[in-house]
């Protein structure tokens, strides 16, 4: 073959260069590879087929194009992504508003189905004082004194004495607002009065109850329930010093509740609670028998059984903080010393509960009518008769 017969032709599957005739190009076989030099006329085999590229298009072109689709591709589902988050955290954030605890999906249905229905004037009362609620406990707890801290406390005149009582026997404690985080609330229905209760928990592992009242158009704290406020010391008081008489709050504890239930007493002993826990609590006072046919009596036997069953004073829509078999009271207490001895009489229960309000917070059952019989025999002579309220100081229990 001439050099004026051939051509030089570049293979379009293997890159060679090779010479040929310039004629018909349906003959034209690449020296090198042995296949058409042509890509137009050779199709490629099918698992190596690619989209086919417009006449303007080269494979540089394509490839930006491609690169354009997968990015937007990317940003649409990164925006898709991002807004199923944030409806998520939404929803999920709705329900801790105000300490709402989300159901344990391992209670039994009725359980988590009357936990999560809220009356509506419940719903209202709390979005509308929970903010003001907020603000009042923010407040005091920045106050430096007793003096600043008194704005913020319900009934304010009358509550300074016994403030100022108070912080002389009891050192004052403070606790930063910033550490502090609120985990349960609910709407108290007192009597009369409009109140919200609420749970707080802050980094050194404590705990506090606080209660707020509507006050002259304000919500303000319950600080006698908040420090749990007693007249006197409960341990001086035991020891012999201050008043013969005083108010206190205590927890209550029933003794040998299943051995004495036939009994027609109540044994009961009394703990002072500590401030920011729920658990720990102080010395126990000496047994008190009260006559379960009496006011008080009727009352506590009330109070426990209301305990035993789970519910709380109100009904208000909290779990307890009180240990279990312990209830909250509020009592007047007598201390008698006569011939070198010292006893202790209960000469009230004023409340089933710390709140700032008298009402008894159990409904108090009908003094039951005994049975028509014969006056029961006479106890033997080396047994007193038990009273009604009195008890010796602390025997051994």
């Amino acid at each position: 073959m001439s050099e004026k017969n051939t051509s030089w032709f570049h293979c379009g599957h293997c890159g060679s260069l090779f010479q040929s005739s310039p004629g018909a190009v349906d003959g034209r076989l690449c020296t090198s590879c042995g296949r058409n030099p042509s890509l137009g006329i050779e199709p490629p085999p099918a698992n190596d087929a690619a989209p086919a590229l417009t006449p303007t298009e080269n494979s540089g072109e394509r490839g930006k194009r491609l690169g354009k689709k997968r990015k937007r591709s990317y940003f649409m589902v990164k925006i898709v992504l991002g807004w199923s988050v944030l409806v998520l955290a939404i929803i999920y954030g709705a329900r801790w508003q105000w300490g709402e605890q989300p159901d344990d999906s391992e209670k039994p249905v009725s359980q988590v189905s009357a936990k999560a229905v809220v009356p509506e004037e419940d719903v209202i009362l709390m979005d509308e004082a929970g903010p003001l609620c907020n603000q009042t406990f923010s407040g005091f707890l920045a106050a430096g004194t007793p003096e600043q801290q008194n704005q913020f406390v319900l009934s304010p005149i009358t509550t300074a004495a016994r403030m100022a009582r108070f912080f002389s026997l009891n050192p004052l404690v403070v606790i930063d607002p910033q550490k502090i985080a609120l985990s349960k609330h609910a709407a108290l229905h007192l009597p009369g009065r409009r109140a919200i209760e609420t749970c707080w928990s802050y980094a050194e592992g404590g705990h506090l109850d606080a209660v707020f009242m509507e006050e002259n158009g304000e919500w303000l704290l319950d600080w006698d329930h908040y420090v749990r406020f007693s007249e006197y010391p409960w341990p001086l008081f035991l020891a012999g010093s201050g008043p013969e008489q005083a108010g206190f709050r205590l927890l209550a504890r029933e003794r040998l509740a299943e051995e004495r239930k036939n009994a027609d007493t109540i044994s009961i002993v009394f703990y002072p609670p500590r401030f920011g826990s729920n658990t720990e609590m102080g010395v126990k006072s000496p047994e008190f028998l009260i006559k379960r046919d009496t006011k008080n009596g009727r009352l506590l036997d009330a109070a426990f059984k209301l305990e035993k069953a789970g519910k709380r004073v109100f009904d208000v829509n909290l779990p307890s903080a009180t240990p279990e078999g312990f209830i909250r009271v509020r009592v007047k207490v007598r201390r008698v010393e006569e011939a070198g001895e010292r006893r202790y009489e209960l000469e009230d229960v004023i409340a089933c509960h710390w709140y700032s309000h008298d009402a008894p917070g159990v409904e108090i059952p009908e003094q039951p009518l005994k049975p028509d019989s014969s006056p029961p025999a006479s106890p033997p002579t080396d047994q007193p008769p038990e009273t009604n309220a009195e008890t010796p100081a602390p025997p051994a229990e």
